[in-house]
């Protein structure tokens, strides 16, 4: 909320009234009156008034942020927001820093119960240039936001505010779970959310405000009650990637992340065939991958196995309406079959959707809502209701799914998509005491216990909600075979990199190396290449960056009509090395593979025209171009790669040698 002084905080006289004349000085957190007992000629107010300006002015970037997390942890203007200006002055708010880290509560001594909107947790002139790039997380995947203070841009195409129509207030944009500043000549700095057991976390901002808010869902507190809030990290430096592993730490602490080593590693039918998959087409690839590369275990059918939405146990038309004998032959193969399941969606025709409506969340008439009356509806065969996570029934039919999907169908391993909705807002659930976060907690906590030892991937999830839940993290958009794509889903992914090996294994979606028209020729220097739709150049862009990811590693080709040099580099990616590349910055033009006997360099060029590109050798190191296999010999000091292509990249491997 906006403080009702708008120049509270901000080295600005607040009000200047008929008898007082209130003043406010940068780094206080606090008014106080001075009672003005004569007139102040309008000369020298104006001289206060110039000098407060150029005080506030001349504050440095690195002064700025010290200043912002000075009053940061001060918890400059927090407040309780009651649902339609509900009385709040009996609730307590309390706060206890531990370093960087706050640990907030929300106490009711009153006799009657309250209902609050949000509690924010700071309110504040940020005292930075508008210009100040940022990074925010989204509620869901597939929304990020990057640009600066004053001009924020959408990193993806599906945005919280837009796409899925999360409420944002006027003048503000709205990110969740994380946001990082990092202005020019200073240390960056971190809010982030090290919690999300009930709560959802998320931080407004535009210009000159920032506001950090607990959103309560306009919840009771009850007499007597008192609530823990997420817990607030609030820190700066210049180590881009020490901050967000002091982040994973304190989240780590919270949500202990779910391991899964190795790091799944197999192919994904969506890519090379859609909903219209066969069993030819199953079996050709696995035949494919045994004999060519075992290395990929898992064999993922994606959607269109099932007939409905909700009805998983159901077959439709693909595989002859036998599924099970496919998932059958995969593991008789001796490899692990992967199902793709959106366990809290169901299509208004679904058999699961017609037999328990009263399992979904529910509208103001007790219906079941629809999703499109609250945001987006879905993408196929829409649209789409939402299963109610506090619903002990529920509850029951997801653990007795995912057990039969897991004992009696076999499948190891379970792409969870669509999983946004099990926090679909502006519904009723059968808990009216339960938030949406944790509607979806406990959803997916039945889901892994009837899922045992399987591997869980969300997809399509609300970040932060999902924390200590699933082993896997879709980390992007859908990859396409396109520059635009390629660029783009990997800006996505790399932005990312942080959470992969701390808080769950990344997954930058398939690798995709080939097109209708690939073929390998000889150029005319007398070096292989592969032509086809798509430059070769870009296709090895989007490699080098899958390899930077350190994620999970999922082929989406027909791999029967892949080309030979193509199989190489796809041999090359397997098995993925868990750890993703350090950048300094986020233009991610040098990233640093780290791995016990070498580094390996990601260089990238996302522009148009070529540039030069060099990275510092600690040690007189051996060079190779990994793609190609060319040695570049043995260098000291640093290495320079001269003139690099637009839109390529190169993957080289260093070693120290005597």
């Amino acid at each position: 909320m906006m403080h009702p002084y708008p120049g509270l905080n901000s080295g600005f006289p607040s009000t200047v009234g008929p008898g007082n004349l209130w003043f406010v000085f940068p780094g206080s957190s606090s008014f106080t009156p001075a009672r003005r007992t004569s007139v102040v000629p309008s000369g020298i107010l104006l001289l206060m008034l110039c000098f407060l300006c150029c005080t506030a002015s001349a504050q440095s970037p690195a002064d700025a942020v010290r200043t912002l997390q000075n009053r940061g942890r001060s918890n400059s203007n927090a407040q309780v927001v009651g649902t339609g200006g509900a009385d709040t002055s009996h609730l307590k708010l309390s706060h206890q820093w531990t370093g960087s880290v706050c640990l907030s509560q929300l106490s009711n001594t009153g006799p009657s119960p309250v209902r609050v909107h949000e509690v924010v947790l700071l309110d504040l002139d940020h005292g930075l240039s508008g210009t100040t790039p940022v990074y925010g997380e989204g509620f869901q995947m597939l929304s990020q936001t990057s640009g600066n203070l004053a001009q924020p841009t959408d990193v993806g195409s599906y945005t919280d505010r837009s796409h899925y129509r999360l409420p944002e207030p006027a003048g503000f944009r709205t990110v969740y779970g994380l946001l990082t500043l990092a202005p020019s000549g200073a240390d960056r700095l971190l809010l982030g959310f090290a919690s999300c057991r009930r709560f959802s976390g998320k931080f407004h901002f535009n210009a000159t405000r920032l506001q950090a808010v607990i959103d309560t869902e306009d919840l009771e507190i009850a007499p007597g009650q008192t609530w823990e809030l997420e817990e607030l990290r609030l820190a700066s430096g210049n180590n881009r990637d020490q901050l967000y592993e002091n982040l994973a730490t304190d989240i780590q602490r919270n949500h202990p992340r779910l391991p899964h080593d190795p790091i799944p590693t197999g192919w994904c039918s969506w890519y090379c065939f859609g909903p219209s998959v066969t069993a030819a087409n199953i079996t050709d690839n696995l035949d494919w991958i045994a004999k060519n590369l075992p290395a990929l275990r898992y064999i993922q059918i994606d959607d269109g196995y099932q007939p409905c939405m909700g009805d998983w146990l159901e077959t439709g038309k693909a595989f002859g309406g036998g599924v099970q004998g496919v998932l059958k032959q995969i593991r008789e193969r001796g490899f692990e079959p992967a199902l793709w399941v959106a366990p809290f969606i169901a299509s208004g025709e679904s058999r699961l959707f017609e037999e328990h409506p009263q399992w979904f969340v529910q509208d103001d008439q007790g219906k079941p809502l629809r999703s499109d009356k609250v945001g987006f509806g879905g993408w196929r065969l829409g649209p789409w209701y939402a299963l109610d996570g506090t619903h002990p029934e529920a509850q029951e039919f997801l653990e007795n799914l995912f057990r039969t999907l897991r004992r009696d169908w076999g499948c190891t391993y379970f792409k969870l998509d669509a999983n946004y909705w099990g926090t679909l807002p502006g519904g009723h659930h059968h808990d009216p005491k339960a938030t949406r976060v944790e509607a979806y907690r406990r959803g997916m906590e039945a889901i892994r216990r009837g899922a045992g030892d399987a591997v869980l991937l969300g997809c399509n999830h609300p970040l932060w909600p999902s924390l200590g839940l699933i082993h896997g993290s879709r980390s992007s958009l859908d990859i396409d075979r396109s520059w635009g794509s390629f660029a783009g889903i990997g800006r996505e992914n790399l932005l990312r990199g942080w959470q992969n090996g701390r808080l769950w294994w990344n997954d930058p979606d398939c690798v995709v190396l080939r097109d209708s028209g690939s073929k390998d020729i000889v150029d005319v220097s007398g070096h292989v290449i592969t032509q086809g739709n798509v430059p070769d150049n870009e296709y090895q862009f989007h490699a080098t960056w899958i390899y930077a990811t350190g994620g999970m590693l999922l082929s989406g080709d027909d791999l029967t009509r892949m080309t030979p040099r193509r199989v190489e580099m796809l041999k090359k990616l397997a098995p993925p090395s868990g750890v993703c590349a350090r950048f300094d910055n986020d233009r991610f033009e040098i990233g640093v593979t780290t791995l016990n006997d070498r580094r390996v360099v990601s260089v990238f060029n996302w522009g148009d025209q070529p540039v030069d590109r060099s990275f510092a050798l600690p040690q007189r190191s051996q060079l190779k171009e990994i793609w190609s296999g060319t040695d570049l010999g043995v260098h000291s000091g640093a290495y320079e790669v001269k003139g690099l292509p637009g839109r390529s990249a190169r993957l080289i491997e260093v070693r120290a040698v005597p």
